[in-house]
């Protein structure tokens, strides 16, 4: 099966190497070309060699079968060297042939909202911000608020932002769900631990050309933003709530002074929503037993729990603590997002073989 995949990807990267040498035109169509052959350029090479050690393996057998004593101890030798190295080559090939995720190299859409927990929980959705904004900073991403509704006393009933940078969303999918918090809140005089939730939802930012909106399907309102008082005052109308009728869904932005900004700001979140429902629907067609990532019975279990008097980070879902949680509140997440794309894919290789 995995040689006959191969196959049919080598005859499609000698189809482009013939295209790529004849005269085209079209620039967009180069373009295509020859990000499709580089693309496919890593199998072929590890193909090949795949495929070199399997006729090594090969010739070992027939030695084992019909040479001298000699030559049968040499063939065992190869052989021990040789099947490691096979099955690492299938491994990291299957990998390779699995369907990419078309998100995954995207800038993503965050939406932090307070849950349970009152003022604690708004400002836990404060801390959950700052320790994304710091990962982002790690990998060289940049960090943008779209939309935000403070407390006023530091914490954030809802915060909504973009993270730009290759391959936001294949890291931080992983972010989706319930985030619980125990402490002892800063308000709390007779010191008991406190349990409050927030919940984070991951979104792929997708463009205009991506997923279509009638304008029909949409109420636009316009009024006057929630600002400081005194001179600040905003005196013109420029936030903007955006009704997407269809759907219910309702998106608010007033944080920029220019009503153009809020409204391309909210359209950019509600396409960014939108978008993740239609997949999460491709999603349930393709197999109703797998369940979505966001908007699902699986969003509205926790996913992990940060337990400041034990110093303690838990993923309930690989089962993995950190006892260093300062470092994860600054943003290094990175022991828990590598274990999780892990099983991740892990995953998406027994489904590939069950299909197959």
């Amino acid at each position: 099966m995995l040689l006959d995949h191969l196959a049919i990807i080598e005859k499609r990267y000698e189809e482009i190497n013939h295209l790529l040498t004849e005269k085209i035109e079209d620039y967009q169509k180069i373009a295509e070309l020859s990000k499709e052959h580089s693309e496919l350029e890593d199998i072929i090479t590890k193909g090949k060699k795949y495929r070199k050690i399997l006729g090594n393996i090969e010739e070992a057998n027939s030695i084992l079968t019909n040479g001298d004593e000699e030559l049968k101890a040499l063939a065992i030798e190869d052989l021990e060297q040789l099947d490691p190295q096979v099955s690492k080559l299938e491994k990291e090939l299957k990998s390779m042939l699995l369907p990419k995720d078309v998100r995954n190299k995207r800038n993503v859409i965050m939406e932090i909202r307070a849950g349970t927990g009152g003022d604690e929980a708004a400002l836990f959705a404060a801390n959950l911000f700052r320790m994304y904004n710091h990962y982002a900073e790690h990998k060289g991403w940049k960090a943008e608020i779209l939309s935000q509704n403070e407390t006023g006393i530091g914490g954030y009933k809802e915060i909504i932002f973009k993270i730009k940078g290759q391959g936001a969303y294949s890291r931080l999918k992983y972010e989706s769900g319930v985030h619980r918090v125990q402490r002892i809140p800063v308000t709390e005089s007779s010191g008991r631990i406190h349990t409050s939730t927030v919940t984070v939802a991951v979104l792929a930012e997708v463009e205009e050309v991506d997923i279509k909106i009638p304008k029909s399907d949409l109420r636009i309102d316009i009024y006057i933003s929630a600002g400081a008082g005194g001179q600040n005052v905003q005196k013109n109308a420029t936030a903007v709530r955006i009704t997407h009728i269809p759907t219910g869904i309702v998106v608010a932005c007033q944080d920029e002074r220019s009503q153009l900004q809020n409204r391309l700001r909210a359209m950019s979140i509600l396409r960014a929503r939108l978008y993740e429902i239609e997949e999460q629907k491709r999603q349930s067609e393709r197999d109703a037993t797998r369940r979505a990532q966001v908007g699902s019975g699986e969003r509205a279990e926790k996913i992990r729990t940060y337990n400041y008097p034990q110093s303690r980070v838990t993923d309930h879902r690989i089962n993995l603590s950190s006892h260093n949680l300062s470092a994860i509140m600054e943003g290094d997440l990175d022991m828990f997002i590598d274990e999780l794309a892990i099983r991740d894919e892990t995953k998406r290789l027994a489904l590939s073989k069950q299909d197959g």
